[in-house]
């Protein structure tokens, strides 16, 4: 149904699409063609008073305090403003431009002002707290614990001079969150490495000297340019021959967010790392690892610490041989050098090829985007009966962006689903799922809107995008991701789809990824992008059996990140100041850290953890919904079919539309009827004994 506005907007002129009540687009998508940067400011403050006016009117109610007046009475306000920031969040992650990079930096303190004022409000907190929890539905009761859950992590019983210092510390966390993202959005899109003979192609497959052609016309250079888009780095440090140019290409990758100058991130994190223990102290908390986990799966550091300890031990076993078998080629091919991070990919891609004769080009000829999208939507069907249709004549806010219909099978709608593949300078790195619009029923029938943006490189005109099989598999997880959002099935905005544990969110996304390595799927979507044929038995069977090749570096280096994660953020020294990449290096040379590999993500550029809270000492959540994942995908094995009625009945009843309706641990063993344990996982690596 059509979004709608409440009485905020009305105010504005009738030239800014904001002021209108109602959207009269096709399913009412943002007009994303007559919204300008200028109309968001203007949004913004009408929002922001509106909502703090329904905010005064609840905690002022003279009324005794309800679940209704005051729980339900608050998940109905602020419409006005998750319609205003729904639109202007998503363009400024996925094609952003200096106008509204500059709106960010001003309205993002003003936001947590904003939150500041509403969750530090003793009134409104006095309110809450007088609800009673007698007569109340399940749903009701979850929502009403998650209030006081909410307002309790953000300082509601605190003393007034702790809570203005928790207000000033949101405000300033905001700007430091926002610059760190522009910072790293500039290195990315300012660097090109210049292929300018074929001296410097040389080893670049035609896929690859096709996409960096592509790359180079969209920045208007003629040649071919390597940009620090995974899609294109990745691939060049494993096909390019020239080591000097892989050396250059990997230490602007590692290097992001580290040149010097105003994009660099060193200051910003060492404050955002101080402001936050200074916060957790303030919240009672020993360390802010322990305020973070507090509301999570694992519930202390010391839980997500011991699964890393017990990831890390055999991962770093198995670097170690798969780096000795990587030396051992370098030796036979006649040099002298010692294996360097910047060689790891190209010669692992030449062990590859000799021990399982896989060659990644051939594989990538079987995986042209266009199918690995049908091979997501159609295991969708197979599980949960959705149907896609897409859709032509609708707004959208780029070109390159698509956008499916998705029904249930008696043709009801469940939303819309947009995807947005393709690499370009205006989008930060990548892959993430949002939404312009989430589902929900206290405000109407509300059908969701959900985004997923990749950062793929884009095949000249006329000719098929080619994916790598981790292309492919995130494209699946992401989606997989999508459908959490589009299937939830809730009453109230606060549980819907992704509001769950920050240790769960990532379930659905990564169990999804395993429907793309069976060989059903890919007998049926693995097809060859110029004569549509299958992938050849053989070459299926090679790819499979290959699953697990390089999983030690692949666990090392995500792992290390998640310890230097939880390690910064566990450290008491944080408060008074912290040299982070020098904390860094200390951390990675007590794990022993490889020196042939880099952390996944190095301190300076890793938005996940500083780009805002989200996963800040939680980067440990994909490992720790890793082990859910591998366990989940085990109950259709169990069943004898990976599409299995019942089996995915019960997955889309207490997982992928359950939002926030119960404790994660509840959710998960409602569908599996028990918690997981660590065996599928290592298996699932190739890390066990």
């Amino acid at each position: 149904m059509p979004d709608s506005a409440d009485a905020g907007l009305q105010s504005l002129p009738q030239d800014n699409p904001f002021h209108e009540a109602q959207w009269t687009t096709p399913f009412g998508l943002p007009p994303f063609e007559r919204i300008r940067p200028a109309h968001y400011g203007p949004a913004f403050d009408a929002a922001l008073a509106a909502h703090a006016a329904e905010i005064r009117a609840i905690a002022a109610d003279p009324a005794p305090a309800t679940f209704d007046n005051t729980v339900a009475a608050m998940e109905r306000a602020g419409i006005a403003l998750d319609r205003v920031a729904g639109v202007f969040y998503n363009l400024t992650g996925s094609h952003t431009n200096p106008d509204l990079q500059a709106i960010e930096r001003e309205i993002g303190p003003k936001l947590a002002r904003h939150g500041s004022a509403i969750y530090l409000n003793p009134q409104l907190w006095a309110r809450i707290s007088a609800v009673e929890a007698e007569g109340l539905d399940p749903e009701q009761r979850r929502v009403l614990d998650r209030y006081r859950i909410r307002f309790r992590r953000s300082g509601a019983d605190l003393g007034a001079d702790d809570k203005a210092r928790i207000a000033e510390i949101a405000a300033r966390m905001s700007e430091l969150g926002t610059r760190f993202s522009q910072n790293l959005l500039a290195d990315e899109s300012s660097f090109t490495l210049p292929l300018e003979s074929e001296d410097d192609l040389a080893g670049l497959p035609p896929f690859l000297r096709a996409a960096a052609a592509s790359a180079a016309r969209e920045r208007g250079l003629d040649g071919h340019v390597i940009t620090l888009s995974r899609s294109l780095i990745e691939p060049f440090l494993v096909f390019s021959t020239r080591r000097d140019l892989r050396a250059r290409a990997y230490a602007a990758w590692t290097r992001r967010g580290e040149t010097g100058g105003e994009t660099d991130n060193r200051a910003v994190s060492a404050e955002i790392v101080s402001l936050r223990a200074e916060r957790a102290r303030l919240l009672g908390y020993e360390s802010f690892a322990h305020f973070a986990l507090d509301d999570t799966m694992a519930a202390s550091p010391e839980a997500a610490t011991g699964l890393l300890r017990d990831v890390w031990t055999p991962a770093r076993a198995r670097a170690a041989d798969e780096r000795d078998r990587l030396q051992a080629t370098i030796r036979a091919e006649g040099h002298d050098f010692d294996l360097q991070a910047h060689d790891w990919r190209h010669y692992a891609e030449k062990v590859r090829r000799a021990e399982h004769d896989l060659d990644e080009s051939e594989i990538k000829a079987y995986l042209p985007l266009e199918r690995m999208i049908q091979a997501a939507f159609d295991t969708a069907t197979r599980l949960f009966g959705l149907t896609f249709e897409e859709l032509s004549d609708v707004p959208r806010y780029h070109p390159d962006v698509r956008v499916w219909r998705v029904a249930n099978p008696d043709g009801s709608e469940i939303g819309l689903f947009l995807g947005d593949y393709f690499a370009r300078a205006s989008k930060r790195s990548g892959a993430w799922m949002s939404a312009f619009r989430s589902q929900e029923r206290l405000n109407g029938p509300i059908t969701p809107i959900i985004v997923n943006v990749m950062n793929f490189a884009k095949a000249p005109a006329g000719e098929s995008t080619l994916l790598s099989f981790d292309d492919a598999r995130t494209l699946f997880h992401e989606f997989g991701h999508a459908l959490h959002g589009l299937l939830s099935d809730v009453t109230y905005p606060i549980l819907s789809g992704t509001a769950v544990s920050r240790d769960f969110v990532e379930l659905p996304s990564q169990l999804y990824e395993h429907w793309l390595e069976q060989p059903e799927v890919l007998r049926t979507h693995a097809r060859h992008h110029q004569t549509g044929a299958a992938m050849p038995d053989a070459l299926l069977h090679k790819l499979l059996a290959a699953r697990t090749f390089n999983q030690g570096f692949a666990t090392v280096e995500y792992t290390a990140s998640a310890i230097v994660d939880m390690t910064l953020h566990l450290s008491a020294e944080g408060e008074a100041g912290l040299d982070v990449p020098a904390f860094e290096a200390e951390a990675l040379r007590r794990i022993s850290m490889p020196a042939e590999i880099s952390m996944r993500h190095r301190t300076p550029h890793f938005a996940h953890i500083f780009s805002g809270d989200g996963y800040a000492a939680g980067y440990y959540s994909y490992l720790w919904s890793e082990v859910l994942d591998a366990d989940a995908f085990d109950a259709f094995r169990e069943a004898g079919d990976i599409f299995d009625p019942e089996t995915a009945k019960r997955l889309r009843t207490f997982v992928y539309g359950a939002g926030n309706l119960r404790d994660a641990r509840e959710a998960y063993t409602a569908f599996r009827g028990r918690m997981p344990s660590l065996a599928p996982l290592l298996k699932k690596r190739g890390l066990a004994a």
